[in-house]
């Protein structure tokens, strides 16, 4: 990668402000493969160049890729005045990093949540064009048929209109459960899908995204990095 400001690249990680690097390389507890940095405006290359801050690794990573389980009741945004978001969900080392969530979850729904700030990984998963599925979960109110199943793959044609992509709806007991498989995101699209067929969601959890899917050992509003080969998997940058 080119060149960048140590200061900068310090704060990237989250863990100094810019100031705050300014004062660690002062104090000579910056070391550059070796050496003490002479300034925060040193361009320095990370992934050519061992730096150490208090003899500990800076760990600098391009981009950051987090997989959150997110719990009901939390808006699926950067910051609102009124409400938590998800982002209030995360360290404060991650807040300042950038993060922001790939497409939205509703209030209501829990599940999987990537957040990150690579905005062309985010760009890709989200496009229509690129067909990367969504497995939900759901419970219903009334039970769904076999007859819904294919309409579901034919395409649903919601109230006002809109027309949806294909999708897979796999019933599961005797059709108050089901998976939903979307390649789209459009606003409420599995609760308008069901009611379309006369059913209500009454709770909804979104279980993967393209290759990436839920830990089922994070509880809920817990988070963890993606491992190397899941952030391959996606496409991301390692």
């Amino acid at each position: 990668m080119a060149k960048e400001r140590l200061d900068k690249l310090m704060a990237s990680t989250g863990r100094w402000s810019r100031r705050e690097a300014k004062i660690l390389i002062k104090e000579g507890r910056v070391l550059v493969d070796g050496m003490p940095a002479a300034s925060g405006d040193d361009k320095v290359d990370p992934a050519v160049s061992e730096i150490l801050v208090d003899g500990e690794d800076l760990g600098y990573q391009t981009f950051t890729y987090v997989m959150l389980h997110k719990p009901a009741g939390i808006l699926t945004a950067t910051e609102d005045k009124r409400q938590e978001t998800v982002l209030d969900l995360l360290s404060p080392e991650l807040r300042k990093q950038g993060l922001f969530p790939v497409g939205r979850l509703d209030k209501d729904t829990e599940g999987l949540l990537l957040m990150t700030n690579d905005g062309d990984l985010a760009h890709r998963l989200l496009a229509p064009k690129s067909h990367v599925d969504k497995v939900y979960y759901a419970k219903l109110d009334n039970p769904l048929k076999p007859a819904d199943q294919i309409a579901f793959r034919e395409g649903i044609t919601l109230a006002d209109g809109m027309v949806c992509m294909p999708a897979e709806l796999e019933l599961l007991g005797d059709g108050r459960e089901v998976l939903i498989t979307i390649r789209e995101g459009k606003f409420h699209q599995i609760k308008r899908m069901t009611a379309s067929r006369g059913s209500q969601v009454q709770y909804l959890k979104r279980l993967s995204m393209g290759t990436l899917q839920l830990d089922e050992n994070l509880e809920k509003g817990d988070y963890r990095y993606l491992t190397a080969e899941e952030i391959q998997n996606l496409g991301g940058k390692i």
